[in-house]
């Protein structure tokens, strides 16, 4: 892949929902950071957004663009296939507060190491990785407990960590 000027590798975080700022010490700066390892750890270059956004519009938006009216955690749409000529490699990752901040509380995890995880587990799937399938899916959670690691963020695929997480991935 061709590299992009200088800046453009930076990721854009846009604070949708000002809870984020209440909730997690400097969300602009954690995101940056995770989608920096993650990228540094994958060798993919290019732009990502990441809208720290709510409930309400992950539903609108997984309503949308996958048929299902319900929030998830995380959302990630991709601008063009890895695979495809021409494209620029990047994507748009959208966070919803109220499902994080249920799910991070339900595991008695801190809130900013549950974002950490899911900016990681979606700059993943851009890269092209994926959870389907067992396989896929051990191979994923390896590879973000080894960049959380370098976060200084506990393995949250440890037994115990995140019991029932595998269930509610959508």
């Amino acid at each position: 892949m061709p590299a992009l000027p200088a800046g453009m590798d930076e990721p854009d975080v846009t604070v949708a929902d000002r809870r984020w700022n209440r909730a997690v010490r400097h969300p602009v700066r954690l995101v940056t950071r995770a989608v920096d390892v993650a990228l540094a750890a994958t060798g993919c270059h290019g732009p990502v957004t990441v809208v720290l956004a709510d409930d309400r519009l992950v539903r609108q938006m997984n309503w949308r663009h996958r048929g299902r009216n319900k929030a998830t955690n995380v959302l990630t749409f991709e601008y063009a296939p890895m695979q495809a000529r021409g494209g620029v490699w990047g994507g748009d990752i959208i966070i919803a507060f109220e499902t994080v901040r249920r799910e991070a509380r339900a595991a008695r995890r801190d809130m900013a190491a549950h974002l950490a995880h899911l900016v990681i587990h979606g700059v993943l799937h851009l890269a092209g990785y994926d959870h389907h399938h067992p396989g896929e899916a051990r191979e994923m959670e390896m590879c973000e407990a080894r960049l959380l690691s370098g976060l200084g963020v506990a393995n949250p695929w440890k037994q115990g960590r995140m019991a029932g997480a595998r269930e509610r991935r959508s």
